[in-house]
């Protein structure tokens, strides 16, 4: 199915298939009806009537202070951050060919929490400047030690991965040089979590990702093509150490984003991609896609981690109660391919 558009300076044409149209409404009803249950859910249980009274101007005092100063804003964020982290996902893993690669996987989260980490300890704030810097020098060191004549995805993947560990040592160490209660919380954010969220957190991860949807709208169509052989992609006139530079950059800062508002929650990168090819296998990146189910993926855990009863569990072990069994089908796939 196909649409085109004609323009007196401009000839555009549009394919979508059928599927991914329907996959696409499901997923947005999906995730629109997790947001009105994450909304009425929890200890302070909403009326099917309350919650739509506050977001109209009216409800009580109480209400419209659970709902607009706490729990609205940590909603809004988790959509935030599970998209950011989906686009990740799928942008590294389109590019290296490999869907075992993915941000939280290779290192490039850990250096982004890391570097929250460090700010948090040296200054007590600043945390966007250190996950954004943490993650930067992760991937100079991680690209400088994987270039040899080109930027090769294999290299990068084995590279990241040791990396990665290093850096989740790290962490352990300098959580070691703090107090009992500072480390605590900041083993929990480690994890994962979208406590006490508000409106600075909700601006914060929007206005980047609006920011960055230009630049993840132009890098769709070369990202399609790094599917292929190495080859063929240069046959084509791209570029591609340039080309994965450029990708490897965009990819970090919305894992940045996502990690500086929400932690370094585990697996979200890595199964929002292979969820959303697996839904619409038609071999193109799936950004839109990873997007939602990203920000799907999010929402769950953290509304789960709200209705556990006597204990608030942080969202990130729920995000890995889903990711584990993605990444063991994943394995699977791989090894019945004979790529493992």
């Amino acid at each position: 199915m196909s649409w085109s558009l004609r323009l007196p300076f401009l000839s555009l044409s549009l394919s979508v298939s059928q599927r991914a149209v329907a996959v696409g409404s499901v997923l947005m009803l999906l995730l629109t009806l997790g947001a009105v249950l994450a909304l009425r859910l929890g200890s302070y249980a909403f009326t099917e009537t309350s919650w739509l009274s506050v977001l109209l101007g009216a409800g009580s005092d109480i209400d419209r202070m659970i709902l607009m100063d706490h729990r609205l804003p940590r909603i809004l964020t988790a959509l935030g951050a599970g998209a950011c982290f989906g686009l990740s996902g799928a942008m590294f893993q389109t590019m290296m060919r490999n869907p075992l690669a993915s941000p939280d996987i290779i290192g490039f989260n850990a250096g982004a929490s890391c570097g929250a980490l460090l700010a948090i300890i040296l200054t007590g704030g600043n945390v966007l400047l250190g996950a954004l810097v943490g993650a930067l020098f992760t991937a100079v060191l991680v690209v400088g030690l994987a270039w040899k004549d080109g930027l090769h995805p294999q290299r990068l993947v084995l590279i990241g991965l040791g990396i990665g560990f290093a850096l989740a040592a790290l962490s352990d160490l300098l959580l070691s040089r703090t107090d009992a209660r500072t480390a605590a919380d900041m083993a929990e954010w480690l994890i994962g979590t979208l406590n006490a969220r508000d409106w600075q957190d909700v601006w914060l991860v929007w206005s980047g990702l609006l920011l960055l949807a230009p630049a993840v709208f132009w890098i769709h169509f070369p990202l399609a093509r790094l599917g292929l052989s190495d080859d063929l992609t240069s046959s084509l006139g791209l570029r591609l150490s340039p080309l994965r530079l450029g990708i490897t950059g965009l990819g970090i800062l919305l894992a940045a984003l996502a990690v500086c508002t929400a932690g370094p929650l585990p697996f979200v990168a890595f199964a929002a991609g292979p969820i959303a090819r697996a839904l619409v296998p038609n071999g193109r990146p799936a950004l839109l896609g990873a997007a939602v189910i990203g920000a799907l993926l999010v929402l769950a855990a953290d509304t789960a981690s709200r209705l556990v009863p006597s204990i608030q569990l942080p969202a990130g072990v729920f995000t890995a109660l889903i990711g584990g069994p993605v990444m063991i089908w994943l394995l699977m796939v791989q090894f019945r391919k004979g790529k493992l």
